[in-house]
Formats: structure tokens, C-alpha cells, sequence
């Protein structure tokens, strides 16, 4: 169940839940007002009372790690270093500076359309909390881009990305897949991490036994699956739906239409696989309730730390030399392998509410802050990122002290 509101209420919320006419889910809810709405620009000043009135967890693992290599953060460096090394090479930097929460960028390189998604949700955070004056970059391009290690002349410098490897020192940020199906809910018609939970099909005794891939020709190992997929159809429904990398194996190969995600579920096992990075579907996997059998990858997202193998997934290697093996063992471990998939998914629930994406993000932004060696400025071609003009909604901010002139 969820809501969106499209004003502000001062005195609170009380939310019902009935089927028939009894409460069910805990029902009633009330939400201690003022309650506001999204497009409401009412920042708590106060970012402690934020993140417990969020219960933000204290650490995220993945956070502490990134930033192990980051003692200090030379921002004069970087504004040396960053236009010509990775901007002119890659053409994916966005270069930030947040400033009395107001946001200002500017675009280092062409392909820097994805600044909207990232745009979109630090805008979406200062209108709920007052964040810390920081200057960073973000890579909006598909793979990491700081590959030097801490002992290196010069050392490396922390880049943010949507996604990690194992052998780079990106900071790592929730993906814009991720963070756009957050902001997304409720507003549009798209697959979003909560519509997955209430469409995972059949109760698991009633899908078919068989691991299913669908998706783009983005990794030799997904033609490979086609193959496998073949010669052993009993275990294996695979098909690749758009041809780009390998378009000479279309012919071969053959291509199948589109699948609706929320027909991924009516399969037992699904299969998870890289695509040009970590494959951003693993979340939406993750959040049904079939079991997820996951390639060993180099690439990772900000929450892969916490699952366990074997706990929340069933493990593959790279090649995908075990993953018939690894079907066969679900199909004769049947009830394993479904606790398997509900742990995996109670645990990508709690891990992928919105409000820990929100966590996620002020932390990220928050260690930055206090390891800058220097203030944070607003640079030369710099513009304002302005807020969202809602005239459709009411927002009457309780936290905002007036200006001189309106006493």
C-alpha cells in the first residue's frame, strides 16, 4: 500500500488499511504531522533529527570502504586534474557544487544526459534535509573511471559513480535506475522497486520449474545462455530480446519479443547476468520472490555488500560452467531454495526502501563534506539546478523562519 500526497497536512496523517470492513497490515497508521509533500521545499535544518526521525542506519559498509582511500579530499587538485583526465577521455562528468542547499553544476564532456536523474534526486533531498556545502563529480557513464591505487604517484581521486568494480576507487552512489524508480513512484506508469512486490506471480509451488533470462545481447555470456538455453530447455528458458553488441549472431541465435517484467515471476529461478557493467535488473530480481542464481562479477551496485551467497542468492561462476548444476541443485533442494529467495528478498526490501536511498545518498554526501581540505565554490560555468515550480500543490513550510520584510 502507498499514497502520494499533492498538499501539505499540519496536523498529521491517518492512513487505513481495511479488506472489507476490518483494518488489516496494522492498520490504522498515523503520520505525527506536519506531513509534507514532494515537491513541498521544507528541509529539516537539523540533519540528526533527519536521520533518526528516517532510522538512517549509523554505517553502511559500502560507504566506510569507498571512502578508506579518501582521508582527505583535495578539491583544488581535483579542479586541476578532472577536466582534462576524465572529462575530454570519458565525456560522462558532472561537476557539482551545493552551496546553502542550493545545487549548481556544469557538464564536463558530452554525454552527460543523466545529470536529469541525479539532478532530480539531490533536489528531491534538499527540499527534506538542509545539506552540507560539498563540491564532487559524478561519472554519469556507465563503468567506473578511477582505477589507481592509494599507493600510486599521484594517488587517485574520489570520483562518484553509479557503479563499482573491484579494481576501481569509485565512491559509490545507488544507480540512477534505482534512484529514478524511487522518485518515480507512484507518478508514472514504469516498473518501479514497489509495483514488483505486489506483481511476484504465482505462489512458488505453482511456477514453472525452469531458470528464465531475457534481455540484451550486452555480454558474450548472454548469447552463451541462448545456447545452453537449447540444449537443455527443460532447465533453461533464455532468449535474447535486441541485438547491438553481437548483431551477426541474430541469425543464429534468433531473437524473442519483450517479456513483461511482472511475467519474470511466473519462473522459479531467475538468471541473473552482467550486462556492459552489473546488470541494474538485480534489484528488481532481487524484490520477487523466485530465486535469483547470480555470475560472479567484478561490478557491483551500493548494496551488494550486505547480501550473502548462498543466504540471499545462489552463486555462479563467471563462465556460467555451473549454472545447469546450480538449477538442478534448486530443482532437487526445492524447499532450500525457496527460503533462499524469501531471504533475498525480505532483505533487498528493507535494503531498497526509499528512505534508505535518501540515507544513502546524505551519507555519501555528508563523509565527502568533512574530508574536503578546502570550502567547496561555485566554479566558473557553473548554473543554478532551481527547484521545481509546483504551483499545483500547497506547501506551507512550518520549519521556515520568516524573512525580515514579511514581519
Amino acid at each position: 500500500m502507498r499514497y502520494r500526497m499533492y498538499g501539505s497536512v499540519k496536523k498529521g496523517l491517518k492512513i487505513e488499511i481495511l479488506y472489507g470492513d476490518k483494518h488489516v497490515a496494522q492498520s490504522p497508521y498515523i503520520l505525527k504531522g506536519p506531513v509534507y509533500h514532494e515537491y513541498c521545499d521544507c528541509p529539516e535544518e537539523d540533519p540528526e533529527v533527519w536521520q533518526n526521525t528516517l532510522s538512517c542506519p549509523s554505517q553502511e559498509p559500502q560507504i566506510t570502504k569507498d571512502f578508506l582511500s579518501f582521508p582527505t579530499i583535495d578539491l583544488q587538485r581535483m579542479l586541476k586534474e578532472i577536466p582534462s583526465k576524465f572529462s575530454q577521455t570519458r565525456g560522462a562528468i558532472v561537476h557539482y557544487t551545493i552551496l546553502n542547499n542550493r545545487i549548481y553544476r556544469r557538464s564536463l564532456g558530452k554525454y552527460t544526459d543523466f545529470k536529469m536523474f541525479s539532478d532530480e534526486m539531490l533536489l528531491s533531498l534538499a527540499r527534506k534535509v538542509h545539506l552540507p556545502d560539498v563540491e564532487f563529480y559524478l561519472n554519469v557513464g556507465d563503468w567506473p573511471v578511477e582505477y589507481r591505487k592509494v599507493n600510486d604517484t599521484p594517488g587517485p581521486i574520489p570520483i562518484i559513480s553509479w557503479c563499482g568494480s573491484v579494481d576501481s576507487r569509485d565512491i559509490v552512489l545507488p544507480t540512477y535506475d534505482v534512484t529514478h524508480s524511487t522518485l518515480e513512484t507512484l507518478r508514472g506508469v514504469t516498473n518501479d522497486l514497489l509495483s514488483i512486490q505486489g506483481n511476484t506471480g504465482p505462489f512458488w509451488e505453482n511456477k514453472t520449474e525452469q531458470a528464465l533470462f531475457r534481455g540484451r545481447d550486452s555480454r558474450e555470456e548472454r548469447l552463451y545462455l541462448v545456447k545452453l538455453s537449447r540444449k537443455n530447455p527443460e532447465l533453461l528458458d533464455a532468449g535474447i530480446t535486441g541485438y547491438f553488441f553481437f548483431r551477426e549472431k541474430e541469425k543464429e541465435l534468433g531473437k524473442v519479443p519483450l517479456m513483461g517484467f511482472f511475467d519474470f515471476f511466473k519462473y522459479k529461478y531467475q538468471v541473473n547476468v552482467d550486462g556492459t557493467v552489473a546488470a541494474y535488473r538485480f534489484p528488481y530480481l532481487m524484490l520477487g520472490d523466485s530465486l535469483v542464481l547470480k555470475q560472479d562479477s567484478q561490478y557491483y551496485e551500493h548494496f551488494y555488500s550486505v547480501l550473502k551467497p548462498w543466504k540471499h542468492y545462489v552463486p555462479v561462476k563467471r563462465s556460467l560452467e555451473d549454472l545447469l548444476e546450480k538449477i538442478k541443485w534448486a530443482k532437487e533442494n526445492d524447499e532450500e531454495a525457496q527460503k533462499i529467495a524469501r531471504e533475498g528478498q525480505l532483505m533487498a526490501r528493507e535494503l531498497l526502501q526509499p528512505h534508505r536511498l535518501y540515507c544513502y545518498y546524505y551519507k555519501v554526501l555528508q563523509k565527502y563534506a568533512e574530508r574536503q581540505a578546502s570550502k567547496p565554490e561555485i566554479r566558473d560555468g557553473m548554473d543554478l539546478v532551481p527547484q521545481p515550480d509546483d504551483r499545483d500543490s500547497v506547501c506551507s513550510c512550518h520549519r521556515k523562519k520568516p524573512l525580515r520584510e514579511d514581519l
